[in-house]
């Protein structure tokens, strides 16, 4: 094999090209794991030999990912890698295609690399493992410690082989990126850091139920609105694609009303009117509380008005310590004919907190077990928290009880949002 041929295209070795599509897999970040060691142990079976490896080769490296016994081999941290020239896998990333030696003392390429020593290997065979855009990512090969000769069977078996593991290499770059492109949307969606509003402190955290892949349903949002802010926070049915648009329109529709609609009720009726032309006769609903803070002196309490339309009642946690469930109600939108908005007002002095939460939290429980955290276990955890304590403190507070309570299985997405005045 030529330099230049090492250092081009999808093969080779020292090829920038392929090493860049080696590390966009993100591979050599973890040891063996079990989806490639049952593809080993399959080629073990079938060819006979316990010595079999799937390894990832890099420009310097040849990291093991997969072993019929990785535990023979890797070392306290978990991971086995010899430099690449030292192992036979070079020779089939650089050549791109199936390398069968019956008899390794007559093949002057391997015997005397310092890996086939290593494992008294008389015998080798690997076969190139390849990406989504045909690099040549990774080597499967088997070797014996007697010589012998390599079969059609053989060479098929570790071909096919070969084709699995580069389509679970595949699967997975294609989960990153749908991963990646999710918490793009996701950010568009709903704004990582709370934007913090004058005479307040705003702390926001959601945590994904499930799996914790794909778009959130759960939203909020924190803007301002003529003498004061607005705090909004919902749920929308279903998740992927379709919940994305609803939550953008839905966040896009509260944001416009709240500076043209007299107070919070009003604005979540204009949005009910808004997801009904939306859902244009489909199946689908949202849940929200909307706040509205308002301060008629430069100091002093904030009086807070909140409508709510079918999402779990929001608490008032004083300064002193005590706990108070607001009173919630009114229906999911989308749905009714005609908006049905629960109101109610509050005051908020320097110390209290007004705390927001999704289904997620107040539902969180243990798969098979339906005794669920509900409002109590909230009650609960707002009773016990330092009422000195700042918002942030509050909001992990809350999730993680949650999650302790569901034995970290929440089936739904979490999320909680804490407005707490300042002086």
């Amino acid at each position: 094999m030529t330099d230049s041929a090492r250092t081009c295209g999808k093969t080779g070795v020292l090829s920038p090209e392929r090493v860049a599509a080696v590390h966009l897999t993100r591979l050599l970040e973890t040891g063996p794991e079990e989806a490639f060691n049952r593809i080993t142990r399959l080629a073990s079976i079938v060819l006979d030999t316990p010595m079999v490896a799937l390894t990832v080769v890099d420009d310097v490296r040849s990291f093991l990912k997969g072993a019929p016994t990785p535990e023979l081999l890797v070392g306290p941290d978990g991971t086995y890698e010899s430099p690449v020239e030292d192992a036979a896998c070079h020779l089939v990333v650089d050549s791109g295609d199936v390398v069968c030696v019956d008899d390794v003392s007559l093949d002057a390429r391997l015997r005397d690399l310092p890996q086939i020593n290593q494992f008294s290997a008389a015998s080798w065979i690997g076969v190139p493992v390849r990406g989504p855009s045909g690099h040549v990512l990774a080597n499967l090969c088997a070797m014996d410690s007697v010589v012998r000769r390599w079969s059609d069977l053989h060479r098929e078996t570790l071909r096919n082989l070969a084709l699995t593991a580069g389509n679970e290499i595949t699967l997975r770059l294609a989960l990153h990126e749908a991963d990646r492109l999710a918490d793009i949307l996701q950010q568009s969606l709903r704004p990582e850091f709370p934007p913090q509003q004058a005479g307040a402190d705003i702390a926001a955290q959601f945590r994904p139920g499930g799996t914790g892949v794909g778009v959130m349903g759960d939203f909020y949002d924190v803007f301002p609105v003529p003498g004061g802010f607005g705090v909004v926070i919902g749920d929308v049915s279903g998740k992927g694609a379709e919940a994305a648009r609803t939550t953008a329109l839905a966040r896009s529709a509260v944001r416009t009303a709240a500076h043209s609609e007299p107070g919070p009720a009003a604005v979540l009726r204009t949005l009910d009117e808004v997801l009904h032309v939306w859902f244009g006769g489909r199946i689908g609903f949202v849940t929200v509380v909307y706040a509205v803070f308002t301060r008629p002196a430069s100091s002093g309490p904030w009086a807070v008005t909140v409508a709510s339309a079918g999402h779990p009642p929001a608490f008032v946690h004083r300064g002193d310590g005590t706990v108070e469930m607001l009173a919630g109600g009114g229906q999911v939108l989308g749905v009714l004919d005609k908006a049905q908005v629960a109101t109610e007002s509050v005051e908020l002095d320097v110390g209290d907190r007004l705390v927001l939460y999704t289904d997620g939290v107040s539902e969180a429980h243990r798969a098979g077990d339906p005794d669920q955290f509900d409002e109590g276990g909230i009650a609960r955890v707002l009773g016990a928290t330092d009422p000195e304590s700042g918002a942030e403190d509050t909001v992990h507070g809350l999730l993680d009880a949650a999650h302790a309570h569901a034995r970290g299985g929440i089936g739904d997405d979490a999320g909680v949002v804490v407005v707490r005045p300042r002086p």
